[in-house]
């Protein structure tokens, strides 16, 4: 009987490789694997019954017939939704989980910088003037965390030890560690008033596009901060620059945009109360070998014939 055959298509296959062979999955599949830039042949696209890709081009899973599952890298997954050869019965599991150690580390390190005057002593230090700056505590302020899920509940963690107040909101009801009080989503004004932070997760569904837009930003506190490290359609443009211009909101922190590199002209890169960063938040050194740890437990219920993990709720969106 043929092994299925799973195709590795993106750059740096090699740890994955290895996670299926020291698995022991070797002897139950064909494993093959093809650049990112490059096209697969056409005995692969015919043959693939598993994939592993940041996504093809267009039209490419017509040409794919035998295909039943897609491992995606990312935990966003609207540009695979949006694709029209996505057929309905094909499983997709997204990324889901793989950034909950660096994701929370890297807002927590915008905390710091928006409280902390470090930023402004390297320039000190460069021009070998000592000048004595006094930082913003963070305990005792009140984190909003948009979209409570595996990385908000673990910033709620690590935000309670320094002794800030944790709100936020999340589709299902009920109470999580850590977290002061959880609001259903049509409170989220009730969470923007009571914030000094507020931190974007959420993912990218039509009902979230443009979640953040003039009317909400009113509702922050002048003197509170947004953050987002969701996706980059959850904010209105315009609309933040305005208010960071305005002084509706004293400023942001974005690492995610509509468009990424984020392009030279835009009016986020003139303002100086908006501080754009190069999407950092769900980067880590051993980024693929996490991923590989959730492909190769997908791939063992694949041959399994088991139920996968993080399947993608496709009426959700995430």
């Amino acid at each position: 009987m043929t092994k299925p055959l799973l195709l590795l298509w993106t750059d740096g296959a090699g740890p994955y490789a290895a996670a299926i062979e020291a698995a022991g999955l070797g002897s139950h599949l064909r494993v093959e694997s093809v650049p990112r830039a490059e096209t697969p042949s056409d005995a692969q696209l015919a043959e693939a019954e598993a994939l592993l890709s940041w996504g093809p081009p267009a039209g490419t899973l017509t040409r794919m017939p035998k295909l039943r599952f897609v491992q995606a890298l990312t935990a966003g997954v609207e540009h695979w939704l949006a694709r029209p050869d996505l057929k309905p019965d094909l499983a997709l599991s997204c990324a889901r989980g793989t950034h909950r150690v660096q994701m929370p580390e890297n807002i927590l390190g915008a905390l710091f910088h928006i409280t902390k005057p470090y930023a402004a002593i390297v320039g000190d230090n460069a021009a070998h003037r000592w000048t004595r700056r006094v930082s913003t505590t963070l305990a005792g302020k009140t984190l909003g965390i948009l979209g409570l899920g595996a990385i908000g509940a673990e910033l709620a963690r690590k935000a309670e030890a320094l002794e800030m107040h944790v709100i936020g909101t999340r589709r299902s009801p009920g109470d999580l560690p850590h977290v002061d009080r959880v609001y259903a989503p049509e409170d989220t004004d009730a969470v923007l008033a009571a914030s000094d932070f507020v931190v974007l997760l959420l993912p990218a569904t039509p009902a979230t596009e443009n979640f953040i837009d003039a009317a909400r930003l009113t509702r922050m506190k002048k003197t509170a901060w947004l953050m987002n490290f969701g996706r980059g359609a959850l904010i209105k443009d315009d609309d933040l620059v305005a208010a960071v211009q305005a002084g509706t909101i004293a400023g942001a922190v974005l690492d995610v945009f509509r468009t990424e590199p984020l392009p030279s002209d835009h009016p986020f890169w003139a303002e100086e109360k908006i501080l754009v960063l190069p999407h950092i938040g769900g980067l880590h050194p051993k980024r693929d070998q996490m991923v590989a740890t959730l492909l190769v437990e997908n791939l063992r219920r694949f041959v399994e014939g088991a139920p996968l993990t993080q399947l993608v709720d496709r009426e959700a969106g995430y």
